[in-house]
């Protein structure tokens, strides 16, 4: 015979002095995505470089980009 106590099962059970407070849901943005520039819509998004002056720039990236059958 076991000597702990007998439990009441319909007895109030005690709570835990600090629960975790419920996080809030993430809220539903129902605006239009159509509005906003997206990185794609920009030369930067395509990997162009920032256009640089002069000649000597022109030829530098015509250079880089020449595709490899025009070497």
């Amino acid at each position: 015979m076991s000597d702990a106590p007998a439990t009441d099962p319909h007895a109030p059970k005690a709570e835990p002095e600090s629960q975790p407070k419920p996080r809030p849901k993430p809220r539903l943005d129902f605006g239009d995505p159509l509005d906003q520039q997206s990185s794609d819509d920009t030369d930067r998004g395509w990997g162009e470089r920032p256009p640089a002056g002069g000649s000597a720039a022109d030829l530098a990236r015509f250079l880089d980009e020449k595709p490899p059958h025009h070497v």
